[in-house]
């Protein structure tokens, strides 16, 4: 006996599909359909702004009245000579390499310490997840007061015989960038900790309880399995601290740029520029400058999970 078997089909062949051009009736034109309005606003207003960008840090457009005149690369030599780009550009780094450790360090410390599972493990959760959703600039107001040197933490060493642990904070010339790594690590690192609490929990006990079977202790186990199963959660953690650290607007805006431009921010120095002095171009410039740091964060990382997808 002959027998047919039907194909399967996504959808039903009706009257009406059958009428379709071929091309619309196929799957890839629906996903197609389906995305290009998204596709269409990514374009434009993504896209299309970055090259604008780039192409108004290439013109003489520094006053209120438009002037298009290409001047090349007049604006980024200006703005590379100038003192408060290279001190914005080391308080970047500074900010990044605090910002970046606190995170990642007190977030993986967290996420062990959920992991054991402790009682009560919802509302620790809860309350190291917490800070993430209230503001930056509500988290600069309170950051500011806390670091006063008067008052708030400096007043509480003071209070209990510490005062060798008190500190100008903020308003230090020189490192007053890294107190404010302190207040934008508080509001994220219960982010962090959720990435590396799910990086955690898809950890399989066979592997931990095999590696203690072989005679690992707990130190050996973390440093010799855990954590390197966990570099696609740090990978990712490194690019998000590191797009925060670039980015950061509302810490500074709020606590202020302090002493000689102490706890001043690329992104910061870009909106007084632009929006302050009307310098439109050198503001572009800024602009570019910060997105050319994030590509080099971004594209590693887009290659990597290529890569992974591939395999």
């Amino acid at each position: 006996m002959e027998t047919t078997s039907a194909k399967p089909s996504l959808f039903v062949e009706t009257p009406t599909a059958r009428r379709r051009p071929r091309w619309l009736r196929s799957d890839m034109a629906i996903a197609v359909l389906v995305i290009s309005p998204s596709i269409f606003a990514v374009a434009v207003f993504i896209y299309s702004f970055i090259v604008w960008s780039f192409f108004i840090s290439g013109t003489k457009w520094n006053s209120a009245i438009v002037d298009l005149t290409w001047v090349g690369l007049d604006n980024w030599l200006n703005m590379l000579t100038t003192d408060r780009f290279q001190t914005d550009v080391r308080n970047l780094v500074l900010y990044a390499a605090g910002f970046m450790s606190q995170c990642i360090i007190l977030g993986f410390l967290l996420a062990v310490l959920i992991d054991q599972k402790i009682k009560g493990e919802a509302l620790f959760r809860t309350i190291f997840i917490f800070p993430f959703a209230v503001s930056g600039i509500v988290t600069g107001v309170v950051w500011r007061w806390l670091m006063r040197p008067e008052s708030g933490i400096n007043l509480i060493f003071q209070s209990v015989g510490l005062d060798f642990l008190k500190s100008p904070w903020y308003t230090d010339a020189d490192w007053g960038i890294l107190a404010v790594s302190v207040a934008g690590a508080w509001q994220f690192s219960g982010y962090v900790m959720a990435l590396y609490l799910a990086g955690l929990r898809g950890i399989s006990m066979d592997i931990r309880e095999a590696a203690l079977i072989d005679g690992c202790n707990t130190f050996t186990l973390y440093r010799r399995v855990i954590i390197p199963l966990l570099t696609p959660v740090t990978f990712t953690a490194v690019v998000l601290t590191g797009m925060g650290s670039i980015r950061v607007f509302d810490l500074p805006a709020v606590i202020g740029t302090g002493a000689a431009f102490g706890t001043d921010a690329l992104a910061f120095f870009m909106f007084s520029l632009t929006f302050t002095s009307q310098r439109y171009a050198l503001g572009a410039t800024i602009a570019c400058v910060m997105m050319i740091f994030s590509a080099l964060l971004v594209v590693p990382y887009l290659r990597s999970t290529r890569r992974e997808a591939e395999q």
